[in-house]
């Protein structure tokens, strides 16, 4: 009984080891495929989410300081015609 122990153990360690290989290589992939995909999106000279955001943000704002001054602009319109 000890020597099937044994083996059972020994495949154990032998299936530990090669999943321990297995989740080695799945991150290697992984992180080959992000290095790949940061190349191709810097090749493709695309704006990050956050950058757009921030830039969306602030014509927003922008647009609504020349609304503001176009109508203060038509209210000095209006009284110089007076």
């Amino acid at each position: 009984m000890n020597e099937g122990n044994k083996i059972f153990d020994e495949l154990g360690k032998l299936m530990n080891d090669a999943a321990g290989v297995a989740d080695g290589l799945r991150k290697e992939v992984e992180s080959v495929v992000k290095s790949q995909m940061e190349r191709i999106v810097a090749d493709l000279d695309l704006v990050k989410r956050e950058d757009f955001d921030v830039l969306r943000e602030m014509v927003l704002i922008q647009d609504e300081e020349i609304t503001a001054l176009r109508k203060e602009i038509d209210i000095f319109k209006r009284k110089k015609k007076s």
